[in-house]
């Protein structure tokens, strides 16, 4: 089975909305994880609420630690902002990644967390098609 691996600072929002979404749309022909640098004791709310909206439940999950383990697993790894974050725990610098330079929700509006889903279903959606899933 393809597994993919979402990267972001915090594990909290856009590495999040990632696993889920691609989890969603897969309908478990795959499998996604996320993981952070420096993840938060729990999730932005503002994510799980904009998550919730379009049907998709994440208020029961929690932000965990990268692994060495969780990216030798992975056939797809991809960061979620390294170019966006100050890159004090970036982990684009250790790992080869695909970074799709997101900003992170965290403080943002719920509306402004809704663009960045979005914009992350729009890229699973391709991922998707380009992994042949």
């Amino acid at each position: 089975m393809k597994t993919v691996l979402f990267v972001c600072v915090h594990n909290s929002g856009r590495s999040q909305m990632a696993e889920a979404l691609f989890n969603h749309l897969v309908k478990g022909r795959a499998k996604a994880y996320s993981a952070g640098t420096k993840p938060k004791e729990k999730l932005n709310p503002e994510a799980v609420k904009a998550m919730g909206e379009i049907g998709i439940d994440i208020s029961s999950n929690k932000p965990k630690m990268l692994t060495p383990e969780m990216v030798q697993q992975a056939e797809r790894v991809i960061t979620m902002g390294c170019g966006v974050e100050s890159g004090a725990a970036c982990p684009a610098g250790f790992l080869i990644t695909d970074d799709w330079g997101l900003e992170d929700p965290q403080g943002k509006t719920l509306e402004g967390v809704r663009k960045i889903r979005d914009e992350i279903e729009k890229r699973v959606l391709k991922l998707i098609k380009e992994i042949s899933v």
